[in-house]
């Protein structure tokens, strides 16, 4: 089911279900309360005919009396009501609507039913649901009241009453049924009517919903089909959850992009570093098999096969170190170790390198020992690394610098050379993968281009930074590690 649908069928049935329990709670109440009105309306005009008729026969006026049956006609037609007049055993005396009378004679056998009589006798008043044994057509809001008269008695002194009579109001029960029905028309025609209401609102926020998802997703399929370019535009502006989904959608897009960029110029620049080495190899061999290359400079032609040979397994040592690095599955080792002692343990494994150019070493490291966290081995990789760079860009003679510091909780490790300045713009893409300037393609044929990248990846792991300077010919790299 598509997001609109749902949205309707969720708005549609909360708005029905709220109106039935409206309707069925306004139902109810009005129901009791007319039904109480109703009660309270019969059960006084029951009472105002069982008094008149009480007062009526202590005066010599008979039921049957003209002015008697008069009067009570009248209160039947106020009242909108049948008036019944029974015997204290149930038979019929008297029945008038206001319109009609029915008397004695007409009424003669006509007794209620045993349960009404009964339910007079016991509780003294009778109000119900009942069509009186048959005397009515339909069921009727029934409301009855015992005719009372007083007595002394002689004997005892005390006022003694008698029942003989019941005087019976009884309404129709249409009224309430007619309410019913207005409440229950006003009812569907207001629901109806909120209902086309909800639909058209809800039709235009799911669209407005809708859309733009739309419109991302067609963008995400495009983008999945290599259209690297593509962005969800007109939503700027939008400061909901859509906004904020297209924000993070062309986040995710410019870093694909600039990914799918990486990859293709790794790809141009890992050609290049393997088609160089390739090419002189296969270009000597070639030149010794076909005898261009004479006999006497054949050995010269052997070492330039086993460098350039030795070169192409350090270019795929190095992608291999790489591709570890970068594996998901490569988790950094995090154990306390000594920085102080793997940097003079990798100086010492340089010595010869740094013999063979005559440099001075100027280290300035603590007295004591320098705790940090992490792994001893990748951090063994990146103080070679720097080393070994650092050697090979320092002009012959020149002083290498090598430091340690500790502030705000971080040991600042500091290699530094003398030789030429890199340029500004070079400095901000020496960590790139085989980044190397025009000048220091010829200066280091040994180099590969990957050992500041694999510095930089390795560090990351770390959550550690590392910094490069370089001014009037002083290149300096800083790295940072947590202390212990």
């Amino acid at each position: 089911m598509s997001l609109y649908k749902r949205q309707f069928v969720l708005t549609a049935g909360m708005i029905l279900v709220s109106f039935a329990m409206l309707g069925a709670a306004f139902l109810t109440l009005s129901y009791q309360y007319t039904l109480r009105q109703t009660r309270e309306s019969m059960e006084r005009n029951a009472n105002y005919v069982a008094t008149f008729t009480s007062s009526s026969r202590s005066l010599g006026v008979g039921v049957e009396d003209d002015v008697y049956i008069a009067m009570i006609a009248t209160i039947a037609r106020i009242s909108n009501a049948v008036v019944l007049i029974t015997e204290a055993d149930g038979e019929m005396v008297v029945s008038t609507d206001g319109a009609s009378v029915k008397g004695h004679q007409e009424l003669s056998n006509h007794y209620l039913p045993r349960s009404v009589v009964d339910e007079v006798s016991q509780k003294g008043t009778y109000a119900g649901m009942t069509n009186l044994g048959g005397f009515f057509a339909e069921k009727r809001y029934v409301a009855g009241i015992p005719i009372t008269t007083s007595a002394v008695d002689l004997t005892s002194g005390k006022v003694v009453k008698t029942v003989v009579g019941v005087a019976y109001v009884a309404a129709e029960a249409s009224s309430l049924t007619e309410l019913w029905r207005a409440v229950i028309t006003i009812f569907i025609f207001t629901a109806v009517v909120v209902l086309c209401i909800a639909f058209l609102t809800s039709s235009v926020t799911s669209l407005k919903q809708t859309k733009p998802l739309k419109e991302i997703a067609e963008t995400a399929r495009k983008f999945g089909h290599g259209e690297y370019e593509l962005r969800v535009r007109g939503y700027e502006d939008r400061k909901d959850e859509v906004g904020e989904l297209a924000e993070a959608f062309n986040a995710m897009a410019d870093a694909i992009a600039k990914s799918e960029a990486r990859r293709s110029e790794f790809v141009a620049n890992i050609s290049h570093e393997l088609k160089t080495p390739m090419t002189t190899i296969a270009g000597f061999s070639d030149g010794i098999l076909d005898g261009t290359i004479p006999p006497e400079k054949e050995r010269a032609a052997l070492q330039t096969i086993s460098a350039e040979t030795r070169r192409l397994s350090r270019l795929v040592r190095r992608m291999l170190d790489l591709s570890r690095l970068q594996s998901a599955e490569n988790v950094t080792a995090q154990e306390q170790f000594d920085v102080s002692e793997i940097m003079l343990r990798v100086l010492v494994s340089l010595e010869t390198k740094i013999n063979s150019r005559h440099l001075d070493v100027d280290t300035r490291l603590p007295d004591g020992p320098v705790m940090v966290w992490g792994d001893p081995d990748a951090i063994t990789q990146v103080c070679y690394n720097l080393l070994d760079n650092a050697i090979k860009f320092s002009d012959e003679g020149s002083t290498m610098g090598l430091s340690i510091t500790t502030k705000g909780g971080k040991a600042c490790v500091a290699v530094s050379n003398r030789g030429q300045t890199v340029p500004q713009d070079e400095l901000a893409m020496i960590f790139d993968r085989f980044h190397k300037s025009d000048k220091s393609r010829s200066i280091d044929r040994e180099g590969v281009g990957l050992g500041l990248y694999i510095v930089k990846t390795i560090l990351n792991n770390h959550k550690e930074n590392i910094t490069v300077t370089s001014q009037e010919g002083v290149t300096e790299f800083v790295f940072t590690l947590t202390l212990a």
